[in-house]
């Protein structure tokens, strides 16, 4: 009964006139960049962070929410129609979307896999609101030993998921948690790292580091690489589905609903490996396993109900924990914090227009997206006909201005410069910018749990193994690093992300 009443609440925030145009707004910008390949939700939720400073939290969050769902949705539009991924967790849906569309069902391809993601993310919506709560009560039980040992099993699963070396990424947690170190020590008063910049001794701006690694630097990646993009010019054909398509259909997106919801998740799971896993899936259950690789419609209905089930499941661990499970939870997390909010357990009680708010919008935009995605397919393709020379100046203008415009400080946009050309070295050398981002985000967070437990411990190191909560994550962060270490495991981690975008 509570959460009917709570969700009655969430739907009265969310169909607020300002929180419903910055939810369709967020869906519009999403679809468009999950049709454009090489930006992506990263990079645009990135960009658009000052936009978010002069709004309420709850406006700017649902608006962030909708980039990063939508993007799922139109990902999937260029795969189906011109075998062009427009973001990573797309790139399986090409495998047999594409083929669907040569085949002449590239309207059912296209109705399916927007369906699907509606069906799954309204699942997750749900799965969120009656989890939430409860995950939120189990995390008030913990000490700060408990969050220290979180934190960090948070901090090596992001860096044993991701693509390429474990110690890679492990050097860029570290490095992530040293740059949340940078600034003044709340406790002792003492400036640490700054080197006497004046400008650092409130730390490293979050909104630099973000814009620098996902911005400009995947602006630079994509100016080097050539243009080769066609715009479609056949029909789309029927949006309608036959029977047959429709009666195989469902229990693909039923399971690829429970794949990208599990994932979802899990620290690093993401919707780009959902995607992959619930096409594997897919291909060993499906009935009709000899159609794929012509054009199978289960190829397309499960990875875009799980990526968007993901999607919608990684809020969980944010908003009940206050730990984000990849980048773009990351960049939602510094979004709240410019906003003077600490998620975790207690933001259920303290911002309950936030949490009930953002679960209800998620639905409201997943209707949204269901709407805007079938009738203007053309538009979306059309889209493609801007070239790209002409797009990054403007979103390298609105950059500088919107880092300028935090705090009037053009040491702000310096910094931002430096960490656009890091990420863009950094992508050269293999190393992922997102174990950074969370490493930044929680290394502070880290760094308090961990003195509270010294406090309270008077100094004993032991307190960390004898809370059993502790020990069993601890023990949990060491058997996930040392699983990676063992090379047959982790060349088929590789192997898997690799092949899964």
């Amino acid at each position: 009964m509570d959460l009917i009443q709570n969700l009655g609440h969430g739907f009265g925030v969310a169909f607020t006139l300002n929180n419903l145009l910055f939810c369709f707004i967020g869906c519009i910008i999403g679809t468009a960049i999950g049709v454009l390949p090489g930006i992506g939700p990263v990079a645009t939720i990135s960009l658009l962070l000052p936009i978010t400073f002069g709004q309420p939290a709850t406006t700017a969050i649902i608006m962030l929410a909708g980039i990063y769902y939508g993007a799922q949705y139109g990902g999937s539009t260029t795969a189906i129609l011109l075998n062009l991924p427009g973001e990573v967790s797309s790139v399986v849906t090409t495998l047999e979307g594409y083929k669907m569309a040569r085949n002449g069902r590239a309207g059912a391809a296209l109705t399916v896999a927007a369906c699907g993601s509606f069906f799954a993310g309204s699942v997750a919506t749900i799965l969120v609101a009656a989890s939430g709560p409860l995950l939120t009560q189990v995390a008030l039980s913990f000490g700060p030993a408990d969050y220290f040992s979180l934190m960090f099993l948070g901090l090596i699963i992001s860096a044993v998921l991701a693509q390429g070396s474990v110690a890679k990424s492990i050097a860029m947690v570290a490095l992530g948690v040293s740059l949340g170190m940078v600034g003044t020590d709340v406790q002792t008063g003492q400036q640490r790292f700054t080197f006497g910049i004046p400008e650092l001794s409130d730390g490293v701006g979050f909104v630099s580091i973000a814009m620098g690694m996902f911005g400009i630097a995947e602006i630079i990646i994509n100016l080097e690489r050539p243009e080769s993009r066609s715009v479609m010019s056949g029909k789309v054909g029927s949006l309608m589905m036959t029977r047959a398509e429709v009666r195989r259909s469902i229990p693909s997106v039923l399971r690829g609903t429970a794949v990208g919801s599990m994932l979802g998740i899990l620290p690093g799971g993401g919707a780009a490996l959902s995607s992959f896993a619930s096409y594997m899936m897919e291909r060993k259950l499906s009935s009709h396993r000899h159609e794929f690789g012509s054009g199978a419609i289960e190829g397309v209905a499960g990875p875009e109900s799980a990526n968007n089930a993901a999607s919608q499941t990684s809020f969980i661990p944010l908003l009940t924990l206050g730990i984000p499970g990849n980048a773009v939870m990351a960049l939602m997390v510094g979004a709240l914090i410019i906003q003077g909010i600490q998620p975790g357990p207690r933001m259920v009680e303290a911002q309950p227009d936030l949490f009930w708010g953002l679960i209800a919008s998620m639905w409201v935009g997943n209707l949204m997206l269901l709407v805007i995605n079938l009738p203007l397919v053309g538009m979306w393709v059309k889209l493609l006909a801007v070239p790209y020379r002409y797009m990054y100046p403007s979103i390298m203008i609105f950059c500088a201005i919107g880092v300028y415009s935090l705090q009037n400080n053009v040491f702000d946009v310096y910094q931002t410069v430096v960490f656009g050309i890091f990420g863009y070295l950094c992508s050269k050398l293999r190393l992922e910018g997102a174990p950074m981002l969370i490493g930044f985000v929680l290394g502070p967070m880290m760094e308090e749990h961990l003195r509270r437990a010294m406090l309270l411990s008077r100094g004993d190191w032991g307190v960390f193994i004898e809370r059993p909560i502790s020990a069993t994550l601890l023990a949990i962060a060491a058997i996930a690093l040392a699983a990676m270490l063992l090379p047959n495991i982790r060349k088929s981690k590789d192997a898997a992300l690799q092949e899964g975008g």
